[in-house]
């Protein structure tokens, strides 16, 4: 057996059912008291707000002295209790990621979970980041089946108007970079020559190589799919061609002339037929090979020649595909969704604005 790879990441084991189980009933007791000692953190935070304060003590002075004497003189205690339940939530994890050797390295867990570590610091600063251990506890309920996230009005809330920003953010960043590219291939100069030089001289060998190999192809493909309707074109055509001979015409006066012209119609016919498959099968040859690559590559190099004017041209074109990216780019996806005829007329006012302006 070949000695497996000091680095790679060991086989992950199954647990069993029960196991399973008791973790779900232990993860969902983790969620709640996250839930409930973040509702006594945001409390707290508003309690020692004096304005509220005050009118907390105003509507309900009972329940604001329990609160006082019961919670808020051992507040911090009470934080430690869930901290210490905290603490012992990422040392199971740690272990059952070790039992189940989810890791490369058995101390890999505090640094995937930095989250959870960090939150068992009971300082204000820390204490924010257990609102992660929410959201990594309902995605690994959500993963697990127990609920279902996307049907809750707070998570379809979160996914539209995440698009939104999303799509807003990378079209600003798409437009803004199109704009710099035309920026650059207006400010360029000899813009074509250095594309014909740097990009397509050193592979035009390949291209012509490529380009003759696609024609041959489709004439011999061409050809084998319609060689029927090329015989009779040329048959008609050499049909036509003698009846506008005058020499044939005077030949057909004479006696015997109908029977030796219908003769000469038909040998020509299968010459001219039997001249296009040749040439057709001659395709295939080394010589003819040569003689396409020696055809592409001299309109290639026609196709080079660069001077101002084609400079000129060139840089426009780009520039204009560009705007027609920007203008593509531009169109906010978010509103077709809602509103699908007002964005198409927006955008076709904006189209004939671009148009008028041209």
């Amino acid at each position: 057996m070949p000695a497996s790879a000091p680095h790679a990441a060991p086989t992950k084991r199954p647990i069993s059912r029960f196991s399973e189980r008791l973790l779900l009933v232990w993860d969902i007791a983790v969620v709640l008291l996250v839930a409930i000692n973040l509702a006594l953190l945001l409390f707290d935070s508003l309690y020692l707000i004096p304005p509220l304060n005050k009118a907390f003590e105003a509507l309900a002075p009972g329940l604001h002295h329990a609160y006082q004497v019961n919670v808020r003189e051992h507040f911090f205690r009470i934080d430690l209790c869930f901290v210490a339940i905290f603490i012992l939530d990422v040392l199971l994890g740690w272990a059952i990621a070790i039992a189940q050797r989810r890791y490369a390295r058995w101390f890999f867990y505090p640094f995937v979970h930095w989250y959870d570590v960090l939150g068992c610091i009971p300082l204000a600063g820390f204490r924010l980041l257990r609102v992660l251990r929410v959201v990594s506890l309902l995605i690994r309920l959500q993963r697990l089946g127990v609920v279902d996230v996307t049907r809750w009005p707070l998570y379809r809330f979160y996914r539209t108007y995440y698009g939104v920003v999303m799509e807003e953010l990378s079209d600003r960043v798409a437009i803004k970079l199109l704009g710099d590219i035309q920026h650059e291939i207006a400010q360029s100069e000899h813009l074509t020559r250095r594309v014909s030089e740097e990009v397509i001289q050193p592979r035009k060998a390949a291209l012509v190589s490529e380009i003759a190999a696609r024609l041959e192809r489709t004439i011999d493909k061409s050809y084998a799919e319609n060689h029927r309707q090329v015989h009779r074109y040329v048959s008609a055509l050499v049909a036509r061609t003698l009846e506008e001979n005058a020499e044939l015409r005077r030949l057909k006066r004479l006696p015997m002339g109908d029977a030796v012209a219908e003769g000469l119609e038909r040998s020509l016919d299968d010459i001219a037929n039997r001249v296009v498959h040749e040439a057709i099968d001659g395709l295939r040859s080394p010589h003819f090979h040569s003689l396409l690559a020696d055809l592409v590559g001299s309109g290639i190099d026609a196709w080079l020649r660069v001077d101002k004017t084609t400079d000129q041209v060139t840089q426009q074109v780009l520039i204009d595909v560009l705007e027609l990216l920007k203008q593509q780019v531009a169109v906010q996806r978010w509103k077709l969704e809602m509103d699908p005829e007002r964005t198409i007329r927006e955008r076709d006012a904006a189209r004939k604005t671009v148009g008028e302006q041209r």
